[in-house]
């Protein structure tokens, strides 16, 4: 049986632990939060922008949403835990968040290896949309008009890929490719903008891969964190509990 100077030794390390692990829960908790509001606005406002980069895609927000409530249900088993200064609670805490970061280690891996199927998936994607274009502004057609209006772009590659289409045919350029505000659709290219979406769209997605990259190394260094907190807690509440005894 150990000394009770030692047992008192102890006690503060745990409680040292508890307190920061706490902590590291809270925040955990409030990650799965953001994930899930972030997958709940992606559903709302973006799918129409994940349908045209890939049929897959658009499962991204229910992605986004099943592991925000899978965070948000880990964490407060965490805390449930930590505050029980449950051992073994806390082992299976560490190991749920051992595989959560193994899978984002995966999925990182998967994203970085098939990066180039990306580009030629969303220009694919890109040219059925433009051929399909219709004045009823069906999804696609409506994410063609958002991209070409928000980035001041027209066509794939340049203006000219609406010269192959139906819609250009029976009207000419949507408004969508226009320079200037409320102008009507016309064959005029002098009035429309001529620099192509795709090389616009890559190029703003290869500029924030170097941000995704950075977040997605904290969080999983974040996770390391969690997983290092929770085995010493658990080390140290065994320890203690076999020199009581």
């Amino acid at each position: 049986m150990a000394s009770p100077s030692r047992r008192l030794q102890t006690k503060p390390v745990i409680t040292c632990f508890k307190s920061v692990l706490l902590i590291y829960t809270f925040i955990f908790w409030i990650t799965g939060v953001i994930l899930l509001a972030v997958g709940i606005w992606g559903k709302v406002s973006l799918e129409n922008y994940f349908s045209l980069l890939n049929e897959k895609a658009t499962n991204v927000p229910f992605v986004l949403i099943g592991t925000g409530t899978v965070i948000i249900l880990l964490g407060t088993f965490g805390c449930f835990a930590t505050c029980r200064a449950s051992a073994w609670m806390l082992k299976l805490y560490a190991m749920f968040l051992t595989l959560i970061f193994l899978v984002e280690l995966v999925a990182a891996i998967v994203g970085f290896v098939f990066r180039h199927e990306i580009k030629n998936s969303f220009k694919s994607n890109y040219e059925k949309a433009l051929k399909q274009y219709n004045a009823t502004r069906d999804y696609r057609s409506d994410a063609v008009d958002k991209i070409q209006n928000t980035l001041r772009c027209c066509g794939v590659t340049n203006f000219k890929d609406w010269e192959d289409t139906n819609y250009y045919f029976e009207k000419g350029f949507p408004k969508s490719c226009c320079k200037i505000e409320d102008c009507s659709p016309q064959k005029d290219a002098d009035k429309v903008n001529n620099e192509g979406c795709f090389i616009k769209v890559m190029t703003i997605i290869e500029s924030e891969m170097g941000v995704v990259a950075g977040i997605s190394f904290g969080v999983a260094c974040f996770q390391l964190i969690g997983i290092f907190l929770a085995y010493c807690l658990s080390r140290a509440i065994t320890n203690n509990q076999y020199e009581i005894v």
